[in-house]
């Protein structure tokens, strides 16, 4: 028990200590174009990577079911710029309908 505590620690410590960092870069560092850029997509990335993990991963294994063909849905009706209610609705019936025949 005591090393979770101390896993936990050190872990609040590291965060705390990567906010300073960036809170103590200059502002010409931070009005960077690139650095403007590279903020703006990071967030997308990490939105990609986690539904990426949730699609295709069951655990420590990959699992291809009706999740992937439910994000196939998404990705086409987001690419027909469909409102996203719609695309959120098509893509869980979508899954539950392939669940259903499955």
């Amino acid at each position: 028990m005591t090393e979770l505590w101390i896993g936990l620690l050190l872990t609040a410590a590291g965060c705390y200590a990567l906010k300073l960092a960036g809170l103590s870069l200059p502002a010409r560092v931070l009005d960077h174009p690139m650095t403007v850029r590279a903020a703006a997509l990071i967030p997308v990335a990490l939105l990609g990577a986690l539904v990426a993990v949730q699609v295709v991963g069951d655990g420590s294994v990959l699992t291809l079911d009706a999740r992937l063909a439910a994000l196939g849905v998404a990705a086409l009706l987001l690419w027909w710029r469909m409102p996203f209610l719609v695309v959120v609705g098509a893509a869980a019936a979508s899954a539950a309908l392939l669940r259903l025949l499955a």
